[in-house]
């Protein structure tokens, strides 16, 4: 049984129906019955074998899918691959709008979503466009976006005055897991996630990354945290938040250039369908925050991690000594990073987003099956 449907999502007016939590396909409101004190009777067309007809939609809007439809826009790739139920994967968008330069950001964009493809899902990489939440950009967007130079940087809390000013912005590993929560996506693939800086002790420069991690139900793959972060106390903090770490296929969590961080792995798995099962394991029991799947970088595009340290230690001494601060910090350290590694680290950074790109796609996957 439908419990609510979703509308007022693109210019089809798709909307997610749900059961128990989790898809139920995707269904295409024809018309509004009727309307009382701001609650509604939607007739809903079936195009699933297990959409029902029939929903009411409330005032307060309680479901993942149904907070915030008002602000959310599909692609047309995306809505389709809900329509039919085939997986999608989250992608970020600041690795295009911050992370990385022209041209090479919308050349990895556009190959890290053919590489989610691949795989047999289908990619959505998340913006903010326009006054909306874009779940899925088109190919003109994605340049668009790239070569916008006055792009915002937005996590968590920028997302509403984006939406507000109708800013245009790539979403931070926080602001995609949210969005990617809100649209019905379990799997996002990132490079890195966000974690406490070093020096964070002092600074109390902890990313918001860590806290969406322990209140969003997504899955991020990623290849660890960024090395320019303390990867033992990013480690620490995601354990007092309960967020479950896990080597996919390692002992040791990885540190993004680098296989090796020093820190073992809390939990390893192997196979995109053991994290499919402890994602459905996670999310049954009501543990509502998110899974971390740690996804080494393949050796043969990983750096020396002594030479990754040397760069990075240069470039927190030029951060400081330029009184860098707050958000624009990570940006301005890995392009220091790839300038002073003679841009051999963004090589390493396009290679293992394409890697953590099939592994999520994968889990997709392995997810969808394992929930049908």
């Amino acid at each position: 049984m439908i419990t609510r449907v979703e509308m007022g999502v693109a210019t089809g007016r798709y909307g997610y129906a749900r059961r128990e939590g989790r898809h139920s396909g995707l269904a295409r409101v024809d018309e509004a019955v009727s309307t009382a004190g701001g609650a509604g009777l939607l007739a809903a067309r079936e195009v699933s074998p297990k959409v029902a007809t029939l929903a009411r939609m409330t005032s307060v809007p309680t479901a993942p899918g149904e907070l915030g439809s008002r602000w959310l826009r599909y692609s047309a790739e995306v809505a389709d691959a809900f329509t039919h139920g085939r997986p999608v994967v989250a992608l970020e968008s600041t690795i295009i709008t911050h992370g990385m330069p022209w041209p090479a950001n919308v050349e990895t964009a556009r190959s890290v979503e053919a590489a989610v493809r691949d795989q047999g899902a289908a990619p959505a990489t998340i913006a903010v466009m326009d006054g909306s939440i874009r779940i899925g950009l088109s190919d003109a967007q994605l340049e668009a976006l790239a070569q916008d130079d006055s792009a915002h940087k937005l996590s968590r809390r920028d997302l509403a005055v984006a939406l507000a000013r109708r800013w245009r912005g790539g979403t931070t590993v926080a602001a995609t897991m949210l969005c990617a929560h809100r649209a019905g996506v379990s799997v996002f693939a990132t490079g890195g996630i966000g974690g406490v800086h070093r020096g964070g002790e002092d600074s109390m420069d902890v990313s918001a990354d860590l806290t969406e991690l322990s209140r969003t139900p997504v899955a991020v793959v990623c290849a660890g945290c960024k090395s320019i972060l303390d990867i033992p106390r990013t480690l620490e903090v995601l354990e007092t938040h309960g967020v479950p770490v896990v080597g996919y296929g390692c002992d040791e969590v990885p540190a993004f250039y680098t296989p090796h961080s020093g820190c073992a792995a809390p939990m390893r798995l192997d196979t995109p369908q053991e994290v499919a099962a402890m994602m459905d394991a996670q999310w049954s029991l009501g543990l509502r925050g998110g899974v971390l799947v740690t996804n080494p970088i393949p050796t043969a595009d990983a750096m020396p991690r002594e030479e990754i340290e040397r760069a990075i230690a240069l470039a927190l001494d030029d951060a400081r000594a330029r009184g860098i601060s707050g958000k624009e910090v990570t940006p301005f350290l890995l392009a220091q990073v790839v300038e002073r590694t003679g841009r051999r680290s963004l090589h390493s950074n396009i290679a293992l987003v394409h890697h953590n790109a099939r592994v999520a796609a994968a889990i997709a996957v392995a997810y969808s099956a394992q929930v049908q």
